[in-house]
């Protein structure tokens, strides 16, 4: 099984079609059905490791403002028990804790009501661990991989730019901004040329970095994904382009 990095961007792509869910229905159907599906969303980011186990995860609506058609979408797919136990043995010796308080964040279901609509494939979240460095999320990711052997999509959600401070929230078109555009550039640069090494230490971008990457759990979603790799497999980009100047649309496939 593939493994992919989506970017989610706005909250409201899960009600809207634009380029961007059209990728995102196309990079599905060119997927294997999947068994399962991890998802590692840059909305559930906490201290300490959680996995969702509940049987019927809830659709979170975790923001504000928004339009009352948003907040009545609801994504009913099933969770795991089985994969949350498969995903807390894999990553010892660090500890995840099983959550059944937790569910499908819009990381998550933003994406899945596009790529999935029916909601008839399992879906488990891992929690970000916000103590832990990029290295060692990268490392947690790595020990991840042998899921995909075993028919479970690995889905990091988040976006590669993400600054919210300049973001054009009235939803205008504008064009990128300079410093988005070249930490995009060199990040796609870096994962086409397989220097993941470089992918971990981001902050080596300088001042691009920091407006592109001001706090980091929307770019760390993307570790987990590049760490599942094989050395012979094709690395890929099926999605890209800008939302609201301030915000990287960027995707790639493992596989």
């Amino acid at each position: 099984m593939p493994a992919i990095f989506v970017g989610h961007g706005n909250p409201m792509n899960a009600i809207e079609h634009n380029s961007y869910t059209a990728e995102w229905q196309q990079l599905a159907d060119s997927l294997p059905r999947p068994r399962a599906i991890l998802a590692i969303s840059a909305h559930w980011y906490l201290p300490g490791g959680r996995v969702t186990a509940g049987d019927r995860p809830a659709t979170i609506h975790d923001f504000g403002g928004f339009p009352k058609e948003l907040f009545e979408v609801g994504y009913p797919a099933p969770g795991s028990s089985e994969l949350a136990d498969c995903v807390a043995d894999l990553l010892a010796p660090a500890v995840i804790e099983p959550d059944t308080r937790w569910g499908l964040d819009h990381g998550t279901w933003s994406i899945l009501v596009h790529m999935y609509p029916d909601a008839d494939i399992p879906v488990v979240q891992l929690g970000i661990d916000e103590t832990l460095t990029a290295a060692q999320h990268y490392d947690l990711g790595r020990r991840l991989r042998p899921l995909r052997e075993d028919g479970v999509l690995i889905l990091g959600s988040g976006n590669v730019v993400h600054n919210l401070d300049v973001y054009a929230w009235d939803r205008r078109p504008i064009p990128p901004y300079q410093w988005a555009v070249r930490f995009n550039s060199w990040l796609r640069q870096a994962i086409m040329a397989r220097r993941f090494g470089d992918v971990i230490d981001y902050r080596q971008g300088g001042a691009d970095a920091e407006l592109a990457v001001p706090t980091p759990e929307h770019y760390l979603p993307l570790l987990y994904t590049l760490a599942t790799h094989t050395e012979d497999e094709p690395v890929s980009l099926p999605v890209d382009g800008f939302d609201g100047g301030s915000i990287s649309m960027l995707g790639v496939r493992i596989g």
